[in-house]
């Protein structure tokens, strides 16, 4: 199916995954809104692909979903998919966990995330078509010590997908989850040791070859349907 002219909402899109699939679907010839905190970088971003504007603002403020779907509206006059990123990792003991943080990644992986899929789900159905690509992990098939809560954030996000799946299948309005493992962006910078460190991946997966993913999902005809896509470097164990 070709992007040309259709447009896109990408939220997180001022670094990492979210800045990498904006690039490769202006590339295809979409027209984007994106959003992120970070508005230097989002507005540096939106210059650099032409067809673009920028809505900087905070993933959990809950007015800002309808308001990228009205800018969309607004300044393209169409609104065809979305591409729900914008998330945040903290991960720590029980001794060390801060629990205002904890539950902060909870309000933007998964209440933000809803607030994303609900808002673009009635714009697509008033509309008759759409598709929306929900951002989850490996750690939404699986978990590991001192990282349950964002396990669950990631759970979440694949448990609601696939019941808007489900409630969707007959129509015209597609849902699907990207599942990353490690991707060279500044997600775990903060962590004492890397994941690729004590895993011994020396070759991450970049932003690039996920948008590659994204971008493949979405040019798939009509009737054709990609649930789930996992996408992780060839050293990563399971």
């Amino acid at each position: 199916m070709g992007l040309k002219d259709q447009v896109a909402i990408v939220t997180g899109a001022s670094s990492g995954i979210g800045e990498g699939v904006a690039s490769e679907l202006s590339a295809a010839g979409m027209k984007l809104v994106v959003t992120a905190r970070r508005a230097d970088a989002l507005e540096a971003l939106a210059r650099d692909l032409g067809a673009c504007i920028a809505v900087p603002g905070d993933i959990a403020d809950p007015a800002l979903p309808q308001k990228l779907v009205d800018t969309a509206l607004l300044r393209f006059g169409r609104c065809d998919v979305v591409f729900n990123n914008a998330g945040v990792m903290h991960t720590a003991t029980i001794e060390e966990a801060d629990i205002e943080t904890l539950c902060a990644m909870v309000r933007v992986n998964f209440e933000a995330v809803v607030r994303v899929a609900y808002t673009a789900l009635r714009h697509f159905k008033k509309d008759g078509s759409g598709h929306l690509i929900n951002v989850s992990s490996i750690l939404g098939t699986k978990v590991r010590d001192t990282a349950g809560v964002y396990c669950g954030t990631k759970f979440a996000v694949e448990a609601m997908s696939q019941a808007l799946r489900i409630e969707l299948a007959k129509t015209n309005i597609r849902v699907s989850v990207i599942e990353p493992g490690l991707i060279a962006t500044h997600l775990q910078d903060h962590f004492k040791v890397h994941p690729r460190d004590f895993l011994g991946v020396k070759a991450m997966v970049a932003p690039a070859e996920v948008a590659r993913c994204v971008r493949f999902i979405l040019e798939q005809p009509a009737h054709v349907r990609i649930p789930v896509m996992m996408v992780m470097p060839g050293e990563q164990p399971m």
